[in-house]
């Protein structure tokens, strides 16, 4: 049981700063973007795309697990709420609702390809660094 806890509140220590982290960034790229297109929270997984396949390069190559402190921290914890896949899939749904279809799928197709790329950059450039 003591495991448990180490594992939960390494979790919630790393949620405590992405949730935050993932509000501000939004909040600031809105303003400056406007709001006509989720530029805030498509930022916000491209990085959060970009941050997680450095942390899976670094895990892989020291050996780290899922169920490692570090990781859980990182990815599951801080990653995890800063990322924003629920926000994403419901300001796809309200551009659909607006019959702003167009401009739901190209939030849609941009995401996809945006976030692999972040992903798999992320992962090779840390690699390649380790």
């Amino acid at each position: 049981m003591p495991d448990f806890f180490i594992q939960a509140g390494a979790v919630a220590a790393g949620a405590l700063v992405g949730g935050p982290a993932r509000h501000a960034l939004t909040e600031l790229i809105t303003a400056r973007a406007g709001p006509g297109f989720p530029w805030g929270t498509l930022a916000v997984n491209v990085s959060g795309a970009f941050a997680i396949g450095a942390l899976a390069a670094y895990a892989e190559a020291r050996g780290l697990t899922g169920d490692a402190p570090l990781w859980l921290l990182l990815a599951t914890g801080l990653l995890g709420s800063y990322t924003t896949v629920s926000a994403f899939t419901l300001q796809t749904l309200k551009l659909a609702h607006d019959r702003k279809r167009h401009t739901a799928f190209r939030y849609i197709a941009s995401s996809f390809v945006l976030c692999l790329s972040a992903v798999a950059l992320g992962y090779g450039v840390t690699e390649a660094l380790l």
